[in-house]
């Protein structure tokens, strides 16, 4: 399997945090209307922009820089083709519509990743709210040291049932966060400690951020501890666990039923 190159990491954190900042231009552009005009934000509207334009970003850039490759974007039609392509990038160009609609939150990002043969490779994982991108080249350091409760990111609408068994488990507790990309990240810098996903997810949802935090040397997995695989036929994805090292067997155990083991 060929390497992803230096340019193949740079172009993920250019293109993430490109998109990031066109995102944050249309917020901020879509709120000042709504303060002068004086009515509401319409969030779901500005939610549906940001996807198209983003997504319309990523295409065109990757189509200049890159046009022999394969993409899938959560906002594209899948081409068959890309089942047979060597190197595909996997992107989704606003992880989080509701938290973006949702003026001022931050808890929204743009993801970029390449993936070749089913791992990814490099990417990038932009937080264009907080004016953050991390990549996979260079890599981010590892966390802060481990102290007091662990600390385990869910959904603010649907936490998974594994995530109360793993909270239990390992004498934690829950924190509520946004968008996949947004929770991943929280692992990667130190604000959370382990991210358990059930229930639903798509392979756009976590190629990115599973790529920035295993290059930050995190464990990520599926729940059960298979490997995560990409570029598959049907790109559903449901379930995730990104966690400090140390606490990943234990998590496994208890997302499994056998907590505390």
């Amino acid at each position: 399997m060929p390497p992803a190159t230096l340019d193949d990491h740079a172009l993920a954190a250019r293109l993430a945090t490109d998109a990031g900042a066109l995102l944050v231009d249309l917020r901020a552009r879509a709120a000042a209307a709504a303060e002068a005009t004086g009515r509401p934000l319409d969030g779901k509207a500005l939610g549906r922009a940001g996807d198209r334009q983003a997504h319309d970003l990523l295409m065109a850039g990757l189509a200049t820089a890159r046009p022999h490759d394969a993409v899938l974007s959560e906002e594209g039609v899948a081409d068959p083709a890309r089942l047979a392509a060597e190197r595909v990038w996997i992107v989704d160009p606003l992880d989080g519509t509701r938290e973006y609609g949702e003026v001022p939150r931050e808890d929204w990002a743009v993801h970029v990743a390449l993936v070749i043969g089913g791992v990814p490779v490099a990417g990038a994982v932009a937080l264009p709210a907080r004016g953050v991108t991390l990549a996979t080249r260079p890599a981010p350091p590892p966390p802060p040291a481990w102290t007091g409760p662990p600390r385990v990111v869910v959904s603010r609408s649907r936490p998974p049932a594994e995530a109360t068994l793993i909270a239990d488990a390992l004498g934690g507790e829950l924190v509520a966060l946004g968008s996949a990309g947004a929770k991943t990240m929280a692992v990667v810098l130190g604000d959370a400690d382990v991210y358990p996903h059930s229930g639903g997810q798509y392979e756009w949802d976590s190629a990115a951020p599973v790529a920035v935090a295993a290059a930050a040397g995190l464990h990520v997995s599926r729940l059960d501890g298979s490997p995560l695989v990409y570029n598959r036929p049907d790109p559903y994805l449901p379930d995730l666990l990104v966690s400090r090292p140390e606490l990943a067997e234990r998590a496994i155990a208890a997302a499994a039923g056998g907590a505390g083991s």
